[in-house]
């Protein structure tokens, strides 16, 4: 439920040339410089950016015969105070284009300045303009050759007025000096204290022995079990690098035991377990599969670090004695695979990542308004259009256009717009992760976000109608043609959504739904959980559709076209239902509107086994989520001030991400109480205080509101909660694993663990208090324990290390880290550190410009710091 209304405007040019020389070499020789100027202008809100363009070519740009298109986050442009040489136009989603004005000409060897405004701040690296290309023309206007931007470069963001948003940006700028201060209650305390399994599990008894683990111990396990046992084998030969035996019959005496068992824990019989490691081996029993799977991913964490960093045959594991069982039965992660694809490899990877935390739902997002990323047979368009995106004349023609930076060459190489998993990658992917215990939920977001889909099926619409097959050519069509209504959506399309109208709409899911069953019943699986988006349909949306108004016409109580949305969900859920299906949305698919605009719970379909999923909680309806749990609605909370972890770690210019909803780090994902969560949403987008418990509020337009709490009764209804992962700014694995690491870790402990002391604390003070105690240990486990070990696993992930604080004071250093236990190293010559440079233990005289980084105990690094 991405709200991605931020983010900034800008672009380039090039130059087009009249001569036939070579025009990539052309190209090449101009050079663009973007700059963001200021936040801060004489509007509220609006910003000042800047492209400087030199020509270092033979020849001189014309006004008719070069357009430069890019990419960029949807924003509204404001008209120059000055006519400037080009103008920005935008064209639909994020693309937009750079047109030359009537009078332009650049000669060979001169440079020239092209200013713009817009509304809302740009204040991160990664906003700046993406995927730049020059179209050629010839004299009659056609194109005639594509070109991308090759030199290019931007002005870094260093002065307040760049990285503060407005006058109401409270969030502070994350300098060395201000981490320093923050860091200022992080303190190092006893391995004896650490964590010794994350999530935490409800009861954990350390005792006085170790046990040595080898391959001498055979995994002796009960019929059932046999996918638990292969994984365990597997898993202790990657540690040990020997084979493990897996046997129903054992011969040997000291035993690694799966077992399942009744048992119940915290009044939680699924998912429980009990691990037990003594002088006379290793017990697991579980109240079923998944329970013993857990426990053996508890295992997997009592293993030392020390065992990764220097393989041996043998691995200490102290004697321990573990019961647990999950808060939630719900504990998912949402990954968004369309905006910017990711390869089968990085999914299976991150389902590793997943099982390893104790989460049990992977909501995959195949299907977006920029991409389609999953193979339907008999429907190949979705993959041939909808799985790449290029260069087009316009938005009208069957194309997907390029967006996020992607370029104008579809499956160009170190791109990301194009890709799609076939269906045997489909599979694959769901058997590897029931086999690790969790459950795919997949999405087709209708009737917004549909862009992809529709341009496929108009690409379909268009080879059959040019063969003469009217029928087959509307089969799964999804629009109305005559269609004139204007909207635009959230992320800036204007041809996003589909009409509800239609029944080749319906009959296009329905195909799609029973499509993705058969891939599930290949799998060895059922399809019981669908998700159906719903989410930022746009106002405007079929107020001028010719189909739209029959249809009101054939069922008056419609009333106006905004309730459309719930007809369609309505007559959806007819069809899903009959198929068995637990159909979950968005928020939007529980509300309704009133008559004067605002949203309230839709009592029709809190009976229908209907899940919305909440992301807002600190908007104009920070209770949504009480509101409709208490409404009768099974809910799952996806707080956006916790958990999207699309949102950047803090407002560091060089640290990616967006920040419409403000900042999520780590702590964010760890400090969450469920049935209170007014405690723990402290600040609004914009950083300033909130203070929810009494109501008091700065957001959404509102100082002082009055939030519905959550009924003790309706605690049942939070089914669990779920992390996001939208991936307009992720690009390829590495940056995937980064904006979703340490984060996830985090958040597992929200998910999973119990109820935590301080979430039933009243008092602010002493709850703040016993938070800040509380992480201070989680933090320190981090460092120690959790980090290092995922530079180790698979092959070891691209994880988050936070930047050191620092201050001189009175000439001497002083320096600290987040997560205590982390090694700080510094330079005084100019150089980064690195593992050989000067370790920091403590204040020390020093003189002119310090470079510091801080260092885990596997040598991985956080970015560089400097002060002076």
């Amino acid at each position: 439920m991405n709200k991605f209304i931020i983010l900034f405007a800008s672009a380039i040019l090039l130059v087009a040339c009249t001569s036939p020389k070579d025009q990539l070499s052309f190209a090449e020789s101009i050079s663009v410089r973007w700059e963001l100027v200021t936040n801060f202008t004489d509007e509220h809100n609006v910003f000042e950016a800047k492209f400087d363009i030199t020509n270092n070519g033979d020849f001189a740009l014309s006004n008719k015969n070069w357009t430069l298109f890019f990419n960029m986050a949807p924003r509204k442009l404001l008209e120059p105070k000055i006519k400037e040489p080009a103008s920005l136009h935008h064209i639909n989603g994020d693309w937009y284009k750079l047109v030359p004005n009537e009078n332009f000409n650049l000669e060979p060897g001169q440079s020239i300045t092209i200013g713009y405004r817009g509304v809302e701040a740009v204040i991160k690296e990664t906003d700046r303009p993406l995927g730049l290309y020059i179209v050629f023309y010839d004299d009659n206007g056609a194109e005639k050759k594509i070109v991308e931007v090759m030199d290019y470069t931007w002005a870094a963001f260093d002065k307040p007025e760049q990285i503060n948003r407005n006058a109401e940006d409270e969030e502070p700028i994350p300098t060395a000096e201000w981490v320093y201060k923050t860091n200022a209650d992080a303190g190092v305390v006893p391995d004896s204290e650490l964590k010794q399994v994350i999530p935490s599990p409800v009861n954990l008894r350390m005792g006085r022995g170790t046990l040595d683990l080898s391959n001498e111990m055979e995994i002796y396990f009960q019929n059932g079990l046999e996918n638990e046992a292969k994984y365990l084998a597997a898993s202790l030969k990657d540690l040990t690098g020997k084979e493990f035996k897996t046997v129903t019959t054992p011969s040997s005496t000291k035993l690694i035991t799966l077992w399942l068992k009744d048992m119940t824990v915290s009044n939680v019989s699924k998912e429980a377990y009990s691990l037990e490691v003594a002088e006379d081996g290793i017990a697991i029993s579980g109240s079923d599969a998944a329970g013993v799977f857990y426990g053996i991913q508890s295992l997997r964490a009592l293993v030392p670090i020390e065992a990764y960093q220097k393989k041996s045959s043998i691995v200490s594991l102290p004697h321990v004695f573990i019961e647990d069982a999950p808060r939630f039965s719900f504990r998912g992660l949402h990954l968004d695979v369309s905006r910017n694809f990711q390869t089968k490899e990085t999914i299976l990877r991150l389902l590793d990542l997943l099982s390893f935390y104790k989460i049990n739902r992977f909501l995959f997002y195949t299907t977006e308004d920029e991409g389609w990323r999953l193979e339907i047979k008999d429907l190949p368009e979705l993959t041939s259009v909808g799985a790449q995106r290029e260069h087009t004349a316009g938005k009208e023609t069957a194309v997907l256009h390029p967006a996020y930076g992607s370029g104008p060459f579809a499956k160009a190489e170190g791109k990301f717009g194009h890709g799609y998993y076939s269906r045997k990658d489909f599979i694959e992917i769901l058997k590897y992760a029931n086999e690790r215990h969790i459950k795919v939920i997949p999405e087709l977001n209708f009737p917004g976000h549909a862009r992809a889909a529709i341009k496929a099926m108009e690409a379909r619409y268009e080879k059959f109608m040019k063969d003469g097959k009217e029928a087959e050519a509307n089969e799964y069509r999804l629009i109305d043609p005559q269609d004139a209504s204007v909207y635009l959506s959230a992320q800036g399309y204007k041809d996003n959504v589909v009409s509800v109208a239609r029944e080749s709409v319906f009959h296009f899911y329905e195909k799609v739904v029973d499509e993705i069953t058969a891939m599930y019943a290949e799998a060895g699986l059922k399809l019981d959980e669908f998700h159906t988006g719903g989410d930022e349909v746009p106002e405007g949306a079929w107020t001028k559709s010719p189909l739209a108004a029959e249809l009101m016409t054939k069922h008056p109580e419609i009333r106006d076209p905004k309730n459309l949305q719930a007809y369609f969900f309505r007559e959806l859920l007819k069809r899903l239902k009959k198929r068995n299906l637990q159909v979950h949305g968005w928020e939007e698919v529980a509300l309704m509107k009133t008559s004067e605009g605002e949203y309230v719970p839709n009592p029709e379909f809190a009976k229908e086994n209907v899940v919305p999923y909440i992301w807002n909680n600190m908007f104009d309806y920070p209770d949504l989520g009480y509101r409709l749990a208490n409404a009768g609605y099974s809910v799952v909370l996806c707080n956006v001030s916790n958990f999207y972890f699309d949102l950047a770690y803090n407002k560091d210019p060089k640290e990616p991400g967006l920040y419409w909803a403000g900042f999520v780090d780590t702590r964010h994902a760890w400090t969450f109480a469920p049935y209170d969560m007014f405690k723990t949403t402290t600040k609004n987008s914009m950083g300033q205080k909130l203070d929810l418990e009494t109501g008091n509020m700065k957001a959404g337009g509102k100082s002082k509101i009055i939030v519905e709490h959550l009924r003790p009764e309706a605690r049942k209804n939070i089914l669990g909660i779920e992390a996001q992962v939208w991936s307009e700014t992720i690009k390829g694995r590495e940056m995937l694993e980064y904006y979703t690491l340490p984060k996830l870790i985090g958040f597992s402990e929200s998910a999973w663990a119990a109820e935590r002391k301080w979430e039933t604390i009243e008092d602010k003070t002493q709850r703040e208090t016993l938070i800040q105690q509380e992480w201070n240990v989680y933090a320190n486990s981090l460092a120690k324990k959790e980090l290092p070990r995922l530079s180790y696993l698979n092959g070891g992930y691209h994880y988050r290390i936070p930047s050191p604080g620092a201050i001189v004071e009175n000439g001497k250093l002083k320096a600290n880290v987040a997560y205590p236990g982390l090694i700080i190293r510094y330079t005084t010559d100019g150089t980064e550190p690195t593992l050989n440079s000067l370790k920091y233990e403590n204040p020390v005289d020093i003189k002119g410009t310090i470079l510091l980084k801080s260092f885990d105990a596997s040598g991985k690094a956080s970015r560089v710091v400097q002060v002076n």
